[in-house]
């Protein structure tokens, strides 16, 4: 028995829930949550899941100027970060929108 409550402590310290807190910053695992940003099949930096509820960070696509949080603009080469859309076990949640991008 206390070996499975030890397990059990483990697993929840490492869980991927606990994962998609973006800091009060607009940072995440060291990246800054705004700049440019490419999206990539495989080795991420970030894993994103795209939803309409409750998300970690809102972002507004943008064509210059990336420099406030949530504000991406995605690019082919050169990126201040990588991303890879995945349907579970994201790194953060984001929604996007067209206006108020940052920390909900």
């Amino acid at each position: 028995m206390r070996l499975s409550l030890c397990a059990l402590a483990i697993a929840a310290a490492s869980s991927p829930a606990l994962a998609g807190e973006v800091g009060a910053d607009c940072s995440f695992k060291g990246f800054e949550l705004h700049g440019k940003v490419q999206v990539v099949d495989s080795f991420p930096d970030i894993k994103v899941q795209i939803v309409t509820s409750f998300p970690d960070l809102k972002v507004k696509a943008v064509t210059s100027f990336p420099d406030k949080c949530g504000e991406w603009q995605f690019v082919d080469s050169f990126p201040d970060f990588k991303i890879q859309y995945v349907e579970s076990f994201p790194d953060i949640k984001i929604e996007m929108v067209t206006s108020f991008p940052g920390v909900p």
